[in-house]
């Protein structure tokens, strides 16, 4: 309905033919575009389970639908473009109602609020963590896992393939036998990779473990920090220091 009286406020009687393409063209689109190319070809700015890519970084033709990746690590934001250089037409649409009184906006992707004078580790830490853990993986895998796999293939001096890198970052459960088995034998292989992976499943601990309590969720954490500081992977003890960092926005 609010399509219609807009078409119509905005076009006159010719709204009436815009409206027809629109409702045409939308099943087209998200049936094709979206659940074809979006999960085939792009871009992932973040590691989802699922093969969802951003098609482009601009949403205009999808009111944002083509950052589908985005979207799927966040599918309760009402907006759909994380990165600064990304945009989303959908959100103008909506920032445009919101002005005019006719949408409320409930939620959009948490960005993280990072402090570098927290040093103490508690249950906000922890939440703000979780929060943003997309966001945490993301920073994971490009100041931890990256930098490292890059200093074992050099130091490795052809004994690594450059398409391990792939397998040591994607989704775990989007890898099939075969990948599996040659990352498992790379792993087994290599101490440096091995221990940057190992430190990344046990992190996804405080969102997927199901069960634990605050109190076990926190002393994790905290024992996962101080693992990381003490490991001797300079990038993973800058990043455990990081996490110390993490904290919930203040309240409006």
């Amino acid at each position: 309905i609010l399509m219609v009286v807009t078409d119509l406020v905005l076009f006159g009687v010719p709204g009436i033919i815009i409206l027809s393409i629109q409702m045409l063209a939308i099943p087209v689109m998200a049936a094709g575009v979206i659940n074809g190319l979006g999960h085939h070809t792009g871009y992932r700015n973040f590691e989802c389970p699922d093969a969802a890519t951003n098609i482009v970084p601009w949403g205009i033709i999808v009111a944002g639908e083509e950052l589908h990746n985005n979207h799927h690590a966040f599918p309760s934001s009402a907006k759909f473009s994380i990165r600064k250089w990304e945009f989303d037409m959908g959100w103008v649409y909506i920032r445009i109602f919101q002005a005019l009184g006719l949408a409320e906006v409930i939620r959009v992707a948490p960005a993280p609020e990072i402090v570098p004078s927290r040093k103490h580790i508690d249950l906000e830490t922890v939440r703000a963590v979780i929060v943003n853990r997309m966001h945490v993986l993301r920073a994971y895998t490009k100041t931890v896992m990256i930098p490292v796999f890059k200093q074992e293939l050099q130091a490795a001096s052809g004994n690594i393939s450059r398409r391990v890198k792939k397998l040591l970052v994607r989704e775990p459960v989007l890898l099939d036998s075969q990948a599996k088995s040659k990352l498992r034998e790379v792993l087994e292989n290599n101490q440096a990779l091995n221990t940057v992976h190992e430190f990344r499943e046990r992190l996804r601990v405080l969102w997927s473990g199901a069960n634990m309590s605050n109190e076990k969720l926190l002393q994790h954490l905290k024992d996962w920090i101080a693992q990381a500081e003490a490991s001797r992977i300079k990038a993973l003890q800058d990043f455990a220091a990081s996490l110390r960092g993490y904290a919930l926005p203040a309240a409006a």
